[in-house]
């Protein structure tokens, strides 16, 4: 297949991140997953892998580990979601995303057996397991030792969570997320995060509000894991931070470092520790300098990513009230801004008014907008909810709306000072594509000549 046909044919398939549908969630079924996978000669199989779980922080710790792995020479391969910009993204091994031409070539490798298994009695496969599929076939193509794995969404029936055993499971900070489909409180969410813990595994666990961690210390028990808390494990102490990124002091069981990482934020020096204690405890001889250069060879757009300085223009995928309270104290702590123009885009399904509150303190302005994906909320649809809310009397923010992402940005750089793009990871990738001239696949409900940039 050429690489737009593949991504037309995947596509075709229930996806539930594009959709969100309840009816495509309870769909969801290992067995199916397990039924194409030995279809496939079992792909997942043949070397280390590294799995991630949680709410928060589990694409930049797996991003994290995978880096450090390549640069102690391991030849390592990495799946995370969503992309920013092109599905390659989800699928890279040594830091690099495939290829467009391996990746429509694997697919059409793919596609009769996917064809055979939706024939198979136990439903379709979905986009998102063959997706995962694809990414094992190109691990064992490319002959890599170790696989870092990012839980699409939950962990007990992800498509990633397919394995009798794994060498390390991570388990990233938890929180209330996909209510509708995971669970009403954040243990009832953590009982399906820590569902990827297999027997016998070392679990890495980030700093965790109590009910979390009560439950995954639970799981680790009955499952005879050996539970490693990262809040106990390190130490950790600040060095300096600028726009480019930050340098840390960390203390582990296994050495003290300075380290550098060029990501902004505390939150992000937390999942280095993490990252940093899942790497350790591989069965590996990773040195210092390995862990040093790969934590500053990091590359993870669309987190607090300064995209200009003059004004400051910067995109973020926070999409939450911890991840918009996390982007507020980088602003303020570690660039010194004091307010700033919000452009903010939100799914269907957030709290988009619990988002604003975060930004209220710093905002001079809230710019609405609407990415192109197609679960977005309509800019005047996202005012009117704040509205209902009370909260555009209650915060005596002026709001504007102007669609789509390019334009919300230029209008808000109109307004002179720091432009912050926030909401999605989907308005971040729009904000990078218009102020960096980012190549994107192209929306496939349209010719592809006039989606390609």
């Amino acid at each position: 297949m050429q690489y737009l046909e593949s991504l037309r044919y995947l596509r075709r398939r229930d996806d539930w991140e594009r959709t969100a549908s309840a009816a495509d969630a309870a769909r969801w079924d290992l067995g199916r997953m397990r039924a194409l996978l030995a279809r496939l000669g079992h792909p997942q199989l043949g070397r280390g892998t590294v799995h991630v779980a949680g709410s928060k922080g589990k694409g930049s710790i797996a991003t994290m580990i995978a880096s450090v792995l390549t640069s102690a020479g391991v030849p390592t391969g990495l799946y995370s979601k969503p992309h920013l910009h092109r599905f390659v993204e989800r699928i890279a091994i040594d830091r690099e995303p495939v290829a467009e031409e391996e990746f429509g070539r694997l697919a059409g490798e793919l596609a009769p057996h996917l064809e055979a298994q939706d024939g198979a009695g136990q439903g379709a496969v979905s986009t998102f397991e063959a997706l995962v599929a694809l990414a094992f076939l190109a691990f064992r193509e490319r002959g890599v030792d170790w696989q870092v794995l990012e839980v699409g969404l939950g962990g007990r029936l992800d498509a990633t969570n397919v394995f009798e055993e794994k060498a390390v499971c991570v388990i990233a900070p938890i929180g209330l997320e996909h209510t509708a489909v995971l669970g009403d409180t954040v243990a009832q969410i953590a009982e399906e995060k820590a569902a990827i813990i297999t027997p016998g595994t070392t679990v890495i666990m980030a700093p965790q509000r109590e009910p979390a961690a009560d439950v995954v210390r639970r799981v680790c028990r009955e499952r005879e894991a050996t539970l490693v808390e990262v809040a106990e494990a390190c130490a950790m102490r600040p060095a300096a931070a600028g726009a480019d990124g930050q340098e840390f002091v960390l203390k582990t069981p296994r050495a003290t470092r300075t380290l550098r990482l060029p990501l902004l934020g505390a939150h992000q020096l937390a999942n280095a520790a993490t990252a940093v204690l899942a790497v350790e405890a591989l069965a590996l001889d990773i040195d210092d300098a390995a862990v040093r250069d790969g934590l500053a060879a990091v590359r993870l757009p669309g987190r607090i990513e300064v995209l200009k300085r003059r004004p400051y223009t910067i995109a973020d995928g926070a999409h939450n009230r911890d991840s918009a309270r996390a982007l507020v104290r980088t602003l303020r702590d570690q660039l010194g801004l004091r307010e700033a123009t919000f452009v903010v885009g939100c799914s269907s399904d957030k709290d988009v008014s619990a988002l604003v509150q975060e930004l209220a303190p710093v905002a001079r302005m809230i710019m609405a907008t609407r990415s192109r994906h197609p679960r977005a909320l309509g800019a005047r649809a996202l005012v009117q909810t704040i509205g209902e809310r009370g909260l555009l009397t209650e915060l005596g923010l002026p709001f504007a709306v102007e669609e789509p992402v390019g334009a919300a940005i230029d209008a808000a750089q109109a307004q002179g000072g720091a432009v912050v793009a926030t909401g999605s990871l989907f308005v971040a990738a729009e904000a990078r594509e218009h102020v960096l001239g980012v190549a994107y696949d192209p929306p496939l409900t349209e010719p592809a000549e006039t989606g390609a940039r």
